[in-house]
């Protein structure tokens, strides 16, 4: 028995966060959007329920802590955007099939969309993510008329480009080099950049 006359869980520590957080990420992983619960996770950590909620006010919020483990879209849109935009879609497209045929960090891109396509909650949350930390930050750094609009449309190349590649696992795409693939997308990503909006 602690000072405090509790018994059985750790009270915060340091490292409580952190360590709520790598159990959370790994029930994500394993189980998906479903078998990532406060009372599941809490009781994976040996924490109390009320100090999950203490650090990250609901399952949304410790959702969205976990998603920034996963490779972070907004640090990728921060880091590929600089330097010149002509090269912009190339620079983008080597960065995501890098990220994509690693296994490392491909395998919880996977858990991601496959959450997303299950649970509308979830979905809602990636959609939010993908909003501001992608669309927005794009069409801020291509500025101009529509820039928002043609932000969304080279993202959605690359969705759909990730959709056929490594979630239905398509050939040929799916066995292409990433060489090859760059050198299909690479022109109509820029094209999209590039468009003036239609009236």
């Amino acid at each position: 028995m602690n000072s405090t006359g509790s018994r059985g869980r750790r009270r915060g520590k340091p490292d409580t966060r952190a360590q709520i957080l790598e159990v959370a990420r790994r029930r994500f992983l394993d189980g998906g959007y479903r078998a990532f619960t406060l009372r599941a996770v809490a009781a994976e950590a040996g924490v109390d329920l009320a100090l999950v909620s203490y650090y990250f006010g609901s399952k949304k919020g410790l959702l969205r802590a976990v998603l920034d483990l996963v490779p972070n879209p907004g640090a990728i849109v921060e880091v590929t955007t600089q330097g010149d935009l002509a090269t912009f879609p190339e620079r983008a497209l080597r960065t995501v099939l890098g990220l994509w045929d690693d296994p490392e960090t491909g395998a919880p891109l996977r858990a991601l969309i496959a959450g997303a396509a299950h649970d509308m909650a979830f979905a809602a949350v990636v959609r939010e993510t993908m909003e501001q930390a992608v669309i927005d930050k794009i069409a801020d750094r291509i500025d101009g008329e529509g820039a928002r609009k043609r932000a969304a449309a080279f993202y959605a190349q690359i969705a759909g480009l990730i959709g056929t590649r490594y979630i239905l696992c398509l050939d040929p795409i799916a066995a292409m080099p990433s060489d090859e693939i760059v050198e299909i997308y690479r022109e109509p990503l820029r094209l999209a950049l590039d468009a003036a909006p239609r009236s």
